[in-house]
């Protein structure tokens, strides 16, 4: 008889970005493997006040060689004990579930407790974030709950594994580098790539890629590419940009008028397929 695996995070039709994208893609290499794989994805990822983009919603087409099914609301807890009681009787072999936002380790560790009452089911957490980027008050109480949760855990970076310690003293964990997506087709040719971008063959081009937040760094990355404008003036440098705002996109342009790299810098709408 297969084994059964639950992966315990968003999936489609939810535009998680790379979270979907890896889940989706575990799921698939699973069944590669010969496993049973259901993903329990949300009916309700965020509430629409707490989510800053646009949509939380794919346009893309459903994946029909996965099974996806929707149960769990994030802000529900009456849902959080239905949910762990459904798993609990399901009866896994393991859950796998991804951790990134302190504000899920109410849902999460509700459920996972639920389902340790079955004394068969056991939890491996990928921990993609221990500590937030943006921090809020009640952090380190819903992210101790949630991993208290957990029997082991996946971290990806140092810093993610230094983190971990902080809440985990005794509970197994293994750090592995994040792969490399390998399911979004083949490359396309350099130059028909740069043609179909409106990039000049000579140009030497960055690409900052994914959601638009503080935290990731664009503004740092707008005067960087001032000072190489001012050191490379024979060079031709282009910044493409293929993200979605998740703050003021205003402040961004105002910022490279400022700079005086305006003919430095595109806004690539085309690239944004997937937001990360």
């Amino acid at each position: 008889m297969k084994k059964h695996i639950v992966i315990l995070g968003p999936a489609h039709p939810f535009r998680g970005g790379g979270i979907t994208t890896f889940n989706e893609r575990l799921a698939r290499e699973f069944q590669h493997q010969c496993y049973h794989v259901t993903i329990y994805n949300f009916t309700l990822q965020y509430p629409s006040f707490l989510f800053p983009g646009k949509t939380q919603y794919s346009t893309e087409k459903a994946p029909e060689d996965i099974k996806i099914v929707q149960r769990l609301n994030s802000i529900n807890p009456i849902n959080w004990v239905s949910v762990g009681n459904e798993l609990q009787q399901l009866k896994p072999d393991l859950i796998i579930v991804r951790f990134w936002i302190p504000f899920m380790g109410a849902a999460f560790g509700t459920v996972l407790r639920r389902v340790k009452k079955n004394h068969h089911t056991k939890i491996i957490a990928i921990t993609d974030n221990v500590i937030p980027h943006e921090k809020r008050i009640g952090d380190t109480e819903l992210t101790k709950y949630f991993l208290g949760a957990c029997d082991a855990f996946v971290t990806m970076s140092d810093k993610v594994t230094k983190d971990l310690k902080q809440f985990v003293k005794n509970k197994p964990f293994v750090q592995i580098p994040h792969p490399l997506y390998d399911n979004f087709g083949k490359a396309v040719d350099k130059y028909e790539a740069r043609k179909h971008l409106d990039l000049k063959d000579d140009e030497k081009v960055l690409l900052f890629f994914g959601f638009i937040r503080k935290y990731k760094g664009l503004d740092i990355l707008l005067e960087a590419m001032a000072i190489l404008k001012q050191d490379n003036n024979n060079t031709k440098l282009k910044l493409v940009i293929a993200g979605e705002f998740y703050e003021s996109e205003e402040m961004y342009r105002e910022k490279i008028k400022d700079l005086n790299i305006g003919d430095n810098v595109s806004f690539n709408l085309q690239l944004r397929l997937r937001g990360i």
